[in-house]
């Protein structure tokens, strides 16, 4: 109430900014936050001055760069932003993304030593490099190296020019929950702040970087960054620069995907990502950062298309896997096993990520998954808040049982001989024993209650306010006890989503759908219109068509009354 009173602001808004730790102080930080408010100095990241000043003498001396990126979303944005943004500048820049059937993840000595070959004086590894000093070994008397990295550091660093990475050990900054494209962005803030700072923007104008900020929020909706505070503002401000739909690549993306409303966290999570990552998966692997240079609609819309159908693809080859993981991890989670490590025969390389998150949500267990070739197995783990995974897998590749294996606290990638395997589902299970003391099924946390007549578009546009929605601030779900589905369908591809209409005992209808209802209690339940009220519980959200905005529920669980 305190909140609400001094802020002015209604009092269910007030309740959920008390339920997630805001304070009084913070609260117009929270609703509106700003790069100008929350933007850090860059020099609080370890070697953030020495890279900046590398980078800016390869713009004054117009070198020609290199950037090395990964293939997944956070990669190919951060390499997108770095490309965009020293070509603006002057640079001749190339890029490179690794094949991740034949070259695997992060740098090899074989394209280190091909992009010196073609003349770079510079290469800026982004979203990789922390853990690849061999590699970037080759590039020693041909070019200078800048890592701009996130994952988890062990050690000493590569001895290069210049690692810039929050996750390094000895790095202060408390900017560890930024993904690599943020940490470019921050790089790219300094970067011009010591051109500005020589006067080399006297004569020729300095090009902006905030219409950069649509790539910085899509890669950390997709890394799954937590959205508080800088990560917060990064995504509000980028969601407004692809609003404009000013990029290609994206606006053609959003197109495929029928996002035709302003977009948000849940377009960038499950619209966009998984259509770039796919690129990466089982196709081309730099598909996803082309499409995110492309200046031209026409053929920025033939590539998204392309990545469409190649998600399609990836969707086909991910069920072929996921059946038999679920079986398998089922047998685990009976026994008792904290982490959940399952392997298969032929299981392809570029999904096993996907399905160990589908497996970690549907058991709440950190999930391994990897796929077996020629007796080794290759693949990617997914945990949960609170375990750190990457910290983990870090400690197993140490201990000699992983041939590779790094990440950060809820992803990580990994490989090993299969005659390791129980030897390496032990060492994780013992160091993330934690687990066992979670339920089966994460909790559904239910931030208030209301009535089908109190459901209106006003309230719902009031907890839009808290968007961005996400990591670290989940969309709230709100229960509606004793409501009648009074008539229900199936919708979308493959009746794959129930819509329903809800009445409430005290009046008042109001729109429901559940995604991902193809069978399961719940869809019976929404299905069944006995005309008995059951419970709902739900996210509230504003539906906007031409100039009306209604309300309509998004249908996360059921109970019988």
């Amino acid at each position: 109430m305190a909140i609400a009173q001094r802020a002015e602001l209604p009092e269910l808004l007030g309740r959920l900014l008390a339920a997630r730790g805001v304070a009084l102080e913070a609260v117009g930080d929270y609703l509106e936050p700003t790069l100008r408010a929350l933007l850090p100095d860059p020099s609080l990241l370890r070697d953030m001055d020495a890279a900046a000043e590398r980078l800016a003498s390869a713009v004054r001396q117009g070198e020609s760069v290199a950037v090395f990126g990964d293939y997944d979303v956070d990669g190919a944005s951060a390499g997108a932003l770095m490309v965009h943004a020293l070509r603006r500048l002057g640079c001749p820049v190339s890029h490179y993304v690794p094949d991740r059937l034949k070259e695997g993840y992060g740098p090899n000595p074989a394209a280190i030593r091909a992009l010196c070959e073609r003349g770079a004086t510079l290469i800026v590894c982004v979203d990789c490099g922390i853990a690849a000093a061999a590699a970037l070994a080759e590039a020693k008397g041909h070019a200078d190296v800048v890592v701009l990295d996130h994952h988890k550091a062990e050690g000493a660093v590569p001895p290069v020019a210049a690692v810039v990475n929050p996750n390094r050990l000895d790095c202060t900054s408390g900017l560890r929950h930024l993904c690599a494209a943020a940490v470019a962005f921050l790089t790219l803030v300094a970067v011009h702040r010591t051109l500005r700072r020589g006067g080399h923007f006297a004569r020729s104008g300095e090009p902006p970087l905030l219409d950069l900020l649509d790539l910085v929020a899509l890669a950390t909706v997709c890394d799954v960054m937590p959205l508080s505070g800088l990560n917060r503002a990064l995504v509000a401000q980028g969601l407004k620069v692809m609003a404009r739909r000013g990029r290609p690549g994206i606006a053609a993306l959003l197109e495929i995907g029928q996002v035709r409303d302003v977009p948000t966290a849940h377009s960038l999570g499950f619209v966009l990502g998984p259509r770039i990552n796919a690129a990466g998966r089982i196709d081309e692997p730099d598909l996803g950062l082309r499409l995110l240079l492309c200046e031209d609609p026409i053929e920025a819309r033939a590539m998204a298309e392309r990545l469409d159908a190649v998600n399609k693809r990836r969707q086909e080859v991910e069920a072929e896997v996921l059946g038999a993981a679920f079986a398998a991890a089922e047998a685990q989670a009976t026994a008792g096993m904290p982490v959940l490590l399952v392997c298969g025969e032929g299981w392809h390389p570029g999904v096993v990520g996907i399905v160990a998150g589908r497996v970690k949500e549907k058991f709440n267990r950190p999930a391994c998954v990897a796929g077996v070739a020629s007796g080794f197995a290759k693949g990617s783990g997914r945990s949960v808040p609170g375990l750190d995974l990457g910290t983990a897998v870090i400690a197993a590749r140490q201990a000699g049982l992983l041939e590779t294996g790094g990440g950060h606290a809820m992803a990580a990638g990994f490989s090993f001989p299969v005659e390791r395997r129980e030897a390496v589902h032990a060492f994780l299970a013992e160091r993330l024993a934690a687990a066992t003391a979670l339920p089966g099924a994460a909790d559904l946390v239910v931030e208030g209650s209301m009535t089908v007549l109190s459901a209106t578009a006003g309230l719902a546009r009031q907890v839009e306010r808290l968007a961005p929605f996400g990591a670290g601030n989940e969309e709230p779900v709100f229960a509606l006890p004793r409501t009648r589905v009074v008539r229900a369908d199936r919708v979308g591809k493959e009746g794959a989503t129930v819509r329903a209409f809800l009445e409430g005992e005290d009046g008042g209808r109001l729109k429901a759908i559940c995604f991902r209802a193809k069978e399961g209690p719940l869809a019976e339940a929404l299905l069944a219109r006995s005309g008995q009220p059951i419970h709902l519980a739900g996210q509230l959200r504003a539906e906007r068509w031409n100039e009306d905005v209604s309300a309509c529920l998004h249908v996360v669980d059921a109970a019988a009354i």
